[in-house]
């Protein structure tokens, strides 16, 4: 059980929110029915696209469950994100890549419980002090933006001792008996990402899931996100020319983000891995995403999930 807030998740598990389009209403609802937390990755989303998302997710769940958002401090529309979520009465808020202090003032109007993704003591205390219901510790080994090169079983326990709200880890997770060892290091509750990308409800192309089960642990790299973070992301002839530096550079700019290195456009390369170009296409994946062998429906990842922490 998770208790974030006046929220309680039967299973103690939150899908990572994972963009561009990857974790859409059909994911989010798969999760929050089988009794953990599924989130929408607002993040490169248009206002009406995320309402018609929460609302489809609302009505795959029958109105029960629990949904959130996932969203990227540094998109240039972040507060409008989380603003439309709020008003569409979203049960929580999940923000990552840049601490932002406009979550808990739009947390407070509308009642929404926020959950900061964080990677230090510091912004562990400081998400607390500012009203945090919970936060969400991501080490080195999540996929996508890292806030950090130490591994979550380093960062966990200390993080866990400094606040007196839940706390969720994240990174490296594909299995019960990686959740098994998060908890036991005092984390409430697991946010996995790559298990749920390699899921039947995943909103990603055939061909990109295909990608996932083809990859070996040699194939994690770290690229240089034009965000302003590193990224981890799968060797593929995009990330080693952005590994180079010879990614192709944008024409045209959509002014997505609020701070930009325009080494290549993320959102467009994000989109079109999502689409299944595993070319061109940058692929991120969390550190074990490798380990990952089969494609399944949520409801059995939950199943396998529980039999094995049932058998620790």
């Amino acid at each position: 059980m998770l208790k974030i807030g006046k929220l309680v998740a039967e299973v103690p598990i939150i899908q990572g929110g994972m963009a561009i389009r990857l974790s859409t209403a059909r994911l989010a609802a798969a999760v929050a029915k089988e009794g953990g937390i599924g989130l929408i990755a607002a993040s490169g989303m248009s206002f009406d696209e995320l309402r018609t998302e929460i609302r489809l997710a609302r009505k795959l769940t029958g109105g029960k469950g629990i949904i959130g958002i996932n969203a990227m401090f540094a998109a240039r529309e972040f507060l409008g994100l989380i603003t439309t979520a709020a008003q569409e009465k979203i049960d929580l808020i999940v923000a990552g890549a840049g601490f932002s202090r406009d979550i808990f003032a739009v947390g407070r109007k509308y009642g929404v419980e926020v959950v900061p993704i964080v990677s230090s003591v510091k912004l562990a205390k400081i998400s607390e002090k500012l009203g945090a219901s919970a936060i969400v510790v991501e080490g080195t080994e999540a996929g996508g933006h890292l806030g950090t090169q130490q591994s979550i079983k380093e960062i966990l326990p200390e993080i866990v001792k400094s606040v007196n709200i839940p706390v969720i880890a994240a990174g490296g997770a594909v299995c019960g008996s990686d959740v098994a060892e998060l908890l036991k290091l005092g984390a409430s509750g697991v946010q996995m990402g790559s298990r749920f990308a390699a899921s039947e409800e995943s909103n990603g192309a055939p061909a990109l899931k295909e990608f996932y089960l083809k990859m070996t642990k040699e194939d994690v790299v770290q690229i240089d996100s034009p965000v302003g973070y590193k990224g981890r992301a799968i060797r593929n002839p995009f990330a080693q020319l952005s590994l180079e530096n010879k990614a192709p550079k944008p024409t045209t700019c959509d002014l997505c983000l609020k701070h930009c290195t325009h080494s290549f456009c993320i959102i467009r390369a994000l989109t079109r891995a999502q689409q299944g170009d595993v070319e061109t296409g940058l692929v991120f994946t969390g550190a074990n995403m490798w380990k990952i062998k089969e494609i399944l429906p949520v409801k059995e990842i939950f199943r396998r999930i529980k039999d094995e922490i049932s058998k620790i």
